[in-house]
């Protein structure tokens, strides 16, 4: 699928390309359409969440130069084309540290940077915000773009609400906690760019928290 653009703010934009493969954790595997985000202008920009297949988020990315991979979080889904999108631009990449033993079960050898709260990053005319919050993992982070209006939430705060938790190393109460604390309070008109599936914005998933329901075993 060719890449979308789904942002734009002078010559920098955000497009979304979607791979399909696996995920795989407590000896379970489901299969998985993801979204990769493309953050930069015609020169540069950063790549959040390599997922699955290396060739078309290449192909999106052109002739540019690729400051960086940054993962929301290391599930295997996210960051499997890590590896192969390092062998092509030689990218480093960013996790936020508590998400290392998911990466290990991934990679022998570590990610090149670790994301802290607060961390920024700047890509074309924007700063990406780095914006801990765990819960779907430990190490799960947010990036908000306050030019762009946009925040993107990995798995941790869809269409719908939050993601999901209930198996290793997630907690129903702490990605509530981070969703309300940390996410709703950004503006309500935020679009929320998810990693899978559609679109929303805060405002939306904060006027339906009320009818989030704990995941049996969350």
């Amino acid at each position: 699928m060719a890449a979308e653009i789904v942002a734009g703010h002078g010559d920098t934009r955000i497009e979304r390309v979607i791979t399909s493969g696996t995920f795989s954790l407590d000896g379970g595997t489901w299969d998985v359409d993801n979204n990769v985000w493309i953050i930069g202008d015609d020169k540069e920009c950063v790549i959040v969440d390599a997922a699955h297949d290396a060739a078309p988020i290449l192909d999106a990315v052109g002739g540019r130069t690729v400051k960086a991979v940054l993962c929301t979080h290391a599930h295997d889904d996210h960051i499997t084309a890590v590896g192969e999108v390092f062998d092509a631009t030689k990218a480093p990449s960013y996790l936020h540290p508590s998400d290392r033993m998911l990466w290990d079960r991934v990679y022998s050898v570590g990610p090149d940077h670790e994301l802290a709260d607060g961390d920024r990053i700047e890509v074309g005319e924007v700063t990406i915000e780095v914006i801990h919050t765990p819960g779907h993992s430990p190490g799960a982070v947010c990036l908000r773009i306050p030019t762009l209006g946009v925040v993107l939430t990995g798995d941790t705060l869809f269409d719908g609400g939050p993601g999901a938790t209930g198996r290793s190393f997630s907690s129903y109460d702490t990605i509530t906690d981070s969703i309300r604390t940390k996410l709703f309070a950004l503006p309500a008109e935020t679009i929320v760019l998810t990693g899978h599936g559609d679109s929303t914005t805060i405002g939306e998933e904060a006027a339906r928290q009320d009818e989030w329901e704990r995941p049996e075993g969350a």
